[in-house]
């Protein structure tokens, strides 16, 4: 769902009584947080989106010393950050090898490895900040729905355990005692990651970032940004903020703050559906509380919340609810992995957004002298997003830009991306159609 502006009547109390925007939200142990913009202030830096990449940013800058102020339109993990899967990987989706190519030897590997390193760092601040998010660091799988996608996980093994990172890759009959389904040709687990409730997390890292002393606002919506001197104003419908410097944290939900950022990005959408608590009817189903998501062209995850839930999604909206179409898909899928699993009933229903760009690469764009964007997290929010966030913190306190995990790149418009957004809609929903039958 794209990210909606706050019309001006709005107030904390209007938003806090709108519906839960998934299963993460309902169940976060972690308390919202909700706060007004005082009036027009002046800081250090603001930072616009209050998912993973700005409470990252705002709580690594404030323990720098800088004064910091935070903006949310709607409320804290609003966006993709609340609606995100959960799974706290390692790496991106491209091969190693392939990161290596793309960027070269050295930026390539830099990133690898800060990125490899990433699950452990996600983990640190959790502990560090006791942030109750249903933690779990027992991996994840990626399991091969054929057997060119066993062929690729093998590949991306083989360089994984050059760089000594602690992944297996999966015979059938391992991957079936793992995932309790004999329906894949294989998979690939790594030890580094593990699961979250996002929202949990994102919430966290808003009390965390607080704490520190960086100030938060929600219900707030950026209308304008521009240059003033040495300086940049950020005009709100509760106050202008000015700031030396200024980070825009919204990844997939970017909207015309800075014309032409979201046309650098394809969008698209990634659903999910949680099942009622199973108890011992689902205990055999990823028993060791790894999270797993598959090698096919239209990818579909599948994971367990701390209570109990299955949580099965795909690329795509959630059609006709908890009852429709969707549903249909989620229950026939369950059906033809587990077969002995029997009827479920759903609980929740949601979907989120999706910053893809063409080559899989996320991008951190340096749009003006002062002004920057991580953007383009291609489905791996939690860990970039938590990264990235700790870069911006770093190179505004005094760092380099050479220093940051990839170079920076001037932001470039993807002419296909409206059309190509469009095409992917279209093909989910036969996706869902076709499997739901």
């Amino acid at each position: 769902m794209p990210r909606i502006a706050a019309p001006a009547e709005w107030t904390a109390d209007i938003m806090a009584a709108e519906p839960a925007i998934s299963l993460w939200e309902a169940s976060a142990a972690e308390a919202d947080l909700s706060a007004p913009l005082e009036g027009d202030t002046a800081t250090d830096l603001a930072i616009v989106g209050g998912g993973f990449t700005g409470l990252s940013t705002a709580l690594h800058a404030a323990e720098r010393g800088i004064d910091c102020q935070l903006l949310e339109a709607r409320r804290i993990g609003y966006g993709g950050s609340g609606r995100n899967v959960g799974l706290v990987n390692a790496g991106l989706w491209l091969p190693p090898q392939d990161v290596r190519r793309r960027l070269g030897d050295a930026r390539g590997a830099a990133l690898v490895k800060v990125l490899g390193d990433a699950p452990d760092y996600v983990q640190s601040l959790i502990e560090r900040h006791q942030i109750r998010c249903e933690a779990t660091r027992t991996g994840t799988i990626h399991a091969a729905h054929s057997p060119k996608g066993y062929a690729d996980l093998a590949r991306r093994a083989e360089e994984w355990r050059r760089l000594g990172a602690p992944v297996e890759l999966l015979s059938r009959d391992a991957a079936a005692a793992l995932i309790g389904s004999d329906r894949f040709h294989g998979g690939l687990v790594d030890r580094r990651a593990g699961t979250i409730n996002p929202m949990g997390y994102v919430r966290g890292l808003a009390r965390a970032a607080q704490g520190a002393g960086a100030k938060i606002a929600t219900g707030v919506a950026a209308r304008t940004l521009r240059r003033d001197g040495n300086g940049w104003v950020v005009e709100t419908d509760r106050g202008r903020v000015t700031a030396k410097s200024v980070v825009l944290g919204t990844n997939a939900y970017t909207d015309d703050l800075w014309p032409g950022l979201r046309k650098t990005v394809t969008l698209i959408r990634f659903f999910q559906l949680a099942t009622e608590p199973l108890g011992a009817r689902g205990r055999a189903i990823l028993s060791g509380g790894q999270g797993l998501w598959d090698t096919g062209p239209i990818m579909f995850s599948l994971r367990r919340d701390a209570f109990g839930r299955l949580i099965i999604g795909s690329m795509g909206s959630v059609i006709g609810g908890i009852e429709g179409l969707s549903s249909r898909w989620a229950e026939r899928t369950l059906g033809r992995l587990f077969p002995d699993l029997g009827k479920v009933a759903f609980e929740h229903g949601w979907h989120g957004r999706i910053a893809m760009t063409p080559d899989h690469l996320p991008r951190i764009h340096r749009l003006a002298e002062g002004l920057y964007t991580p953007i383009g997290y291609n489905g791996r929010g939690i860990t970039p997003g938590t990264i990235f966030g700790k870069a911006m913190a770093e190179l505004l306190s005094g760092g380099k830009e050479e220093d940051l995990p990839l170079p920076i790149s001037e932001p470039c418009r993807v002419p296909s991306a409206p059309v190509m957004s469009r095409l992917y809609r279209l093909a989910f929903a036969a996706n869902q159609l076709v499997k739901s039958l």
